[in-house]
């Protein structure tokens, strides 16, 4: 009889982590070894609840229309599973309901806590004596995961970001001498500055633009900060200030805590960028305007990089040819080979070498003064925002599908409370 194998997603979404679903669901159709590919209904949770998506009851149109649609299609999840010994029953039940829909290939895709939750299941399968190949697969616009030269996501957040930061700058840049002077745009990043690096692509090397970035890697300094922008507003007219929400003051306190925290412990950041715009309000009494990018920088699947939805794919793909070839507790790992021309392939990494690892922006990606990125930033960066792979269109808007996402029957009489 052959397995099934089940697939979900965790974490936050970003607009190509459909792509690695479609992936995963293309290579299975495609493998001898497993029968069924089950989704997971808002990630692991789904599991735990025995809400198990039959993906085989979705039409061929929509899953071809999958890999364009940006978010998590089958719902996703911020739930840590807590530790073996004093949570034997979270375990339990998840290998009660792999049982019951003979689930051995276990595929969870997001980032570095999501790795983490993944181990976990590579592990309990043998303290529990159930075999499950178990693959992350990787995902998050923070790129923060380390061993894979890039985070599938951070591509398409990567480009939203330089692009908006210089369509923006255009605009201040027309309305700088009786109007506006200074736009700040918010983005993510909790402790890994790559989306606010990403805005410095907005700047080739052949033109000069008055534009601030503040990295969660580097204390914010206020003096030098307002220092800085003054002089900007001196020599052009206006400055553009990108901003990430993790940036930290002198004590080491997050500058904006909204002080809640999510189910990994994580502070809910948010409103930076209307701090950092009214500190220059206050400083030097001119006219300002701020943005937060919010979800809008990682669901922007109309502008999404060609790279990054390759990566994104060929990732999920790979999943499931490392199962399939008696692999576990893996991660499909991007290993880059070149920078002009980009090549990459992809290698293996251990997930007790990815779970709970950040990888930061590396001081060298940072200028002297920490305002700017480097050459060698722009390097590492410029390749993963290449291409564009639109997504089809129907009245003006992207045609963007929602999945029937039908329950297969529960086959456990008990219930799990969460």
């Amino acid at each position: 009889m052959a397995e099934n194998a089940f697939y979900a997603q965790s974490g936050g979404v970003t607009s190509v982590i459909n792509a690695s679903a479609a992936g995963v669901i293309d290579a299975i159709s495609r493998a001898n070894k497993i029968d069924k590919v089950y989704a997971g209904l808002n990630g692991i949770i789904g599991a735990l609840k025995e809400e198990i998506i039959d993906i085989s009851q979705e039409s061929i149109e929509k899953l071809k229309l999958l890999k364009y649609t940006p978010a998590g299609a089958f719902g996703s999840c911020r739930y840590k599973l807590g530790d073996f010994k004093n949570n034997v029953d979270q375990y339990e039940r998840l290998i009660d309901v792999f049982k019951a829909h003979n689930i051995h290939y276990f595929f969870y895709n997001g980032g570095g806590d999501s790795a983490d939750t993944c181990l976990k299941i590579s592990q309990i399968s043998k303290s529990l004596n159930y075999p499950i190949q178990a693959i992350h697969i990787p995902k998050t616009v923070d790129n923060d995961l380390p061993i894979t030269d890039s985070s599938p996501g951070f591509g398409s957040v990567a480009k939203y970001v330089a692009i908006s930061t210089k369509e923006a700058s255009l605009d201040v840049s027309s309305m700088c001498a009786t109007s506006t002077k200074v736009f700040v745009l918010e983005v993510m990043g909790r402790h890994a500055g790559w989306i606010a690096a990403a805005s410095g692509l907005a700047v080739s090397r052949k033109e000069e633009l008055p534009l601030i970035v503040l990295f969660p890697e580097i204390t914010f300094d206020s003096d030098k900060f307002i220092a800085k922008v003054q002089k900007y507003i001196t020599e052009f007219g206006f400055c553009t200030v990108v901003v990430s929400e993790g940036i930290k003051s002198s004590d080491g306190e997050f500058l904006c805590n909204q002080g809640s925290t999510d189910a990994f412990g994580h502070a809910q950041l948010g409103g930076t960028g209307p701090v950092i715009a009214k500190l220059v309000g206050d400083r030097l009494g001119v006219k300002y305007h701020w943005a937060v990018a919010d979800y809008l920088q990682r669901a922007a699947r109309h502008i999404s990089s060609e790279t990054d939805l390759s990566h994104a794919y060929s990732v999920g793909k790979a999943a499931v040819e490392m199962a399939t070839t008696g692999m576990n507790s893996v991660m499909p790992a991007i290993r880059r080979l070149s920078d002009a021309p980009y090549e990459w392939d992809i290698i293996a990494a251990p997930l007790d070498e990815v779970a709970n690892i950040e990888k930061k922006l590396p001081r060298n990606f940072i200028s002297p003064d920490g305002l700017k990125i480097t050459d060698e930033c722009r390097k590492y960066i410029q390749p993963l925002i290449m291409g564009e792979s639109y997504p089809p269109y129907e009245n003006g808007i992207p045609k963007y599908i929602s999945l029937r996402n039908k329950i297969v029957k529960k086959k456990l009489k008990n219930s799990f409370t969460l």
